[in-house]
């Protein structure tokens, strides 16, 4: 187990970082709407569909 006052080598890109919790952070608020959480549609087309209006309206509000 490392310790933990010893620098640590892993690298962080920050960018990278940055653009990974900003996609997180998207599908968190897609899962709000309930029929994008459950799948509640059976086609992957008609669940492709309300994934984009779901974003429509997070991007609008």
């Amino acid at each position: 187990m490392p310790n933990r006052h010893e620098p640590s080598n892993i690298f962080l890109d920050k960018h990278l970082y940055a653009q990974h919790h900003l996609v997180e952070c998207c599908f968190s608020d897609l899962k709000q709407f309930r029929r994008v959480a459950t799948r509640f549609e059976k086609t992957a087309r008609n669940y492709r569909a309300v994934v984009t209006l779901a974003a429509i309206i997070r991007l609008t509000v």
